[in-house]
């Protein structure tokens, strides 16, 4: 079945990664893939174009199936192999629904992550200002707090939406992963950082870890100054 799945993806790319882990759960190991380089906007090549009008990655194809979302893949991937693997989606309907709120809001979290980390990649130089990256920080800062007191509540050893791994695990542990690889101070997210010890040796996660991050495990330090 893996076969005939192809997978258009660049490494360290967040959306990219959630979608390897899926798979991984899933035991869907053997699909084919292409890795594409950002630096070279390889992601914009045509063969990606011609299944994603938006020439972005994860590009994702099952058969004549097509999801280029990354959580539109999880998803599909969750409902097609639902009972293969790892059971992402709780049947229970509360259980769902904080499954499926962790999930949407990593959105929150991984902007304002880049807003700091990648402030100078984003931003013209021209048009940057210390006012500007001030309030994005304080932003981000107060943001981890949130997801701090999320896993507060859950009390030790928890996943983000309970006892169990699931799709909000998959979705989120790519974001957080970055904390600690662009130096976050711990003392801003203690929750988080426990969280990334208890997970990042998980196979999945293991077997999906980005490339360049093997070579070379720490990044630059644009997040130690919050």
């Amino acid at each position: 079945m893996a076969q005939s799945m192809m997978l258009y993806w660049c490494s360290g790319s967040p959306p990219c990664w959630r979608v390897m882990i899926a798979l991984e759960e899933k035991l869907l190991q053997g699909y084919k893939h292409k890795h594409l380089a950002f630096d070279k906007n390889e992601h914009k090549c045509e063969e990606v174009k011609a299944l994603n009008p938006r020439a972005q990655v994860p590009t994702f194809k099952h058969g004549d199936i097509v999801v280029n979302e990354s959580l539109a893949a999880c998803l599909y991937l969750e409902s097609a192999f639902k009972s293969q693997g790892t059971r992402l989606i709780p049947d229970d309907p509360t259980e769902q629904a904080l499954v499926y709120q962790r999930m949407f809001e990593t959105n929150n979290l991984q902007q304002k992550m880049y807003d700091v980390a990648f402030y100078e990649y984003y931003v013209p130089e021209g048009e940057r200002l210390e006012s500007a990256l001030k309030r994005n920080k304080e932003s981000l800062v107060a943001e981890l707090k949130l997801w701090d007191g999320y896993l507060e509540k859950m009390g030790k050893g928890s996943y983000l939406a309970g006892k169990s791994f699931t799709m909000a695990d998959v979705v989120c542990f790519p974001v957080i992963a970055y904390f600690p690889r662009l130096h976050c101070p711990r003392e801003h997210c203690p929750r988080l950082m426990e969280y990334y010890e208890m997970l990042k040796d998980r196979p999945s996660i293991k077997a999906s870890w980005p490339l360049e991050w093997l070579e070379k495990p720490e990044g630059p330090d644009t997040l130690k100054n919050l």
